[in-house]
């Protein structure tokens, strides 16, 4: 009995479901680049086991949370309350008999190849073999070879990359570096919690910034400096990439007195929601300024109403699975950005989406013109079987496979990388087939597109 049928995912039809095959046979064993997720610095730097099958499966996974709590499971009955400790085996007990839930979605083939990869179970998941699992799980875990940096080993990954704030300190990232392992954790800069005036504790957040970079961000000029020597801290440990998570993809070009007085207002608790909406469009500019200046890749993820949920947010926090997709403008939002750096050659913006309507009608023209633009993958709600097919299908025609960057994670689950990156793997090799299997590209070249697509460009647009 297997989880895992050895052909998911390729065509059904023989002939384009063969070349497939052999197309996911030239790249199966390529390093995996993971150069955007939430992974935690601190599981590398010291290295201990990880805790047990919840923690490792249940808590970090808000895909996992909002299919169980859409079907009316509360959060506290899994484990999400710190303040009300949770029997853990309990929680992977409720887990296990909800496994059904789970047919059909992405989830359900990360977990299962984790499940049979990396801990040998055969037997669908269900409330009969909830204890069973847990105690292989638990077992394995407490060996030397599932410690973190072992783990990072064994999935072949080359580099990966972890999401920080501004305020953060790095201290794992540089006890990561100090240590004789060799292996590439990258910080990646998120300065959301300092530009953008409605996340919580922005004021505070403000004067944090100013206390780690020495820089007096009570003025314009001070805050911009505080933010550029804090880019210079994360490149110093690796850095190769910013992230930046804004409700909208609006950018804006004010002159230098405009921005001044704007920044004033934003930091006086005294701007209005337009004003707000305002720096947070100017601030994406500065970031592509900036970029051009030190060289990092911008990444743009728009399109995303956050905390939606406002009982869940005030309980349990950020990321608990209720931020939901919004229609998103990109044509008339990121012109004033393009107008000033789009042509610049040394400058990548990487731009995702949570709307599909706009990879034929917005996104794949801006990538298939702008030289700075390039496509993300598929990314949260669609990076599925699924979504990964309907963005080449969409994108391919007008902004080709050289305006994409391959694939990223995007995950906490650690565990979940491998099957992640064996899904993009795999779905991009059955669309290659299909158009080999059409006389519309020849094997030869489907090969090399597959190369390029699962390492080379991921490589490249990342500058790793």
């Amino acid at each position: 009995m297997s989880l895992l049928h050895p052909d998911r995912l390729f065509p059904a039809e023989p002939v384009t479901r063969s070349i497939a095959k052999r197309l996911y046979g030239s790249i199966e064993r390529l390093p995996i680049l993971s150069p955007h997720g939430h992974t935690d610095a601190k599981w590398f730097a010291e290295n201990l086991p990880f805790p047990n099958p919840a923690e490792l499966f249940i808590l970090p996974d808000h895909y996992v949370h909002r299919m169980l709590y859409s079907q009316g499971i509360p959060l506290e009955k899994l484990g999400l309350d710190r303040r009300n400790p949770h029997d853990l085996k309990a929680v992977w007990r409720l887990f296990a008999s909800h496994y059904y839930l789970f047919r059909g979605t992405p989830t359900r083939l990360w977990l299962d190849y984790a499940f049979q990869e990396l801990f040998g179970l055969t037997e669908s998941l269900s409330e009969a073999n909830a204890d069973a699992y847990y105690e292989t799980i638990s077992a394995k875990l407490a060996l030397p070879e599932f410690r973190p940096r072992a783990l990072y080993d064994r999935f072949h990954i080359e580099v990966l990359s972890t999401t920080n704030s501004p305020l953060e300190t790095l201290a794992d990232h540089r006890k990561i570096r100090d240590s004789q392992w060799k292996a590439r954790i990258l910080p990646t800069f998120r300065p959301d919690a300092v530009v953008d005036p409605d996340y919580e504790g922005f004021q505070n957040n403000l004067a944090r910034l100013g206390e780690i970079s020495g820089e007096d961000v009570g003025t314009w000029k001070g805050y911009l400096r505080a933010l550029e020597k804090t880019r210079e801290r994360f490149k110093a440990l690796g850095c190769t990439a910013t992230d930046h998570g804004h409700p909208t993809a609006a950018t804006a070009d004010l002159a230098p007195g405009e921005a001044e007085r704007l920044y004033e207002k934003v930091c006086a608790a005294s701007s209005t929601p337009d004003e707000r909406a305002l720096f947070r469009a100017q601030m994406l500019t500065e970031m592509a300024r900036m970029s051009v200046e030190d060289g990092l890749t911008m990444q743009i993820h728009p399109g995303s109403f956050r905390n939606h949920n406002r009982a869940v947010f005030e309980k349990f926090g950020r990321d608990m699975g209720a931020d939901i997709p919004t229609a998103t403008d990109y044509v008339h939002a990121l012109q004033p950005m393009l107008n000033r750096f789009g042509n610049e050659p040394g400058l990548i913006v990487i731009l995702f989406t949570l709307d599909e309507s706009a990879y034929s009608r917005e996104l794949a023209p801006l990538a298939g013109h702008y030289p700075a633009l390039r496509l993300g993958p598929p990314w949260w709600f669609f990076d599925s079987p699924e979504g990964m097919m309907r963005f080449r299908e969409s994108t391919t025609e007008t902004a080709g496979f050289y305006n994409t960057v391959g694939f990223n994670d995007d995950t906490r689950a650690f565990l979940s990388i491998p099957g992640r990156h064996d899904m993009a793997r795999r779905m991009d090799c059955a669309y290659l087939a299909r158009l080999v299997a059409e006389h519309r590209l020849d094997e030869e070249d489907a090969q090399q597109v597959a190369v390029d697509l699962t390492y080379n460009l991921a490589k490249r647009a990342y500058k790793l």
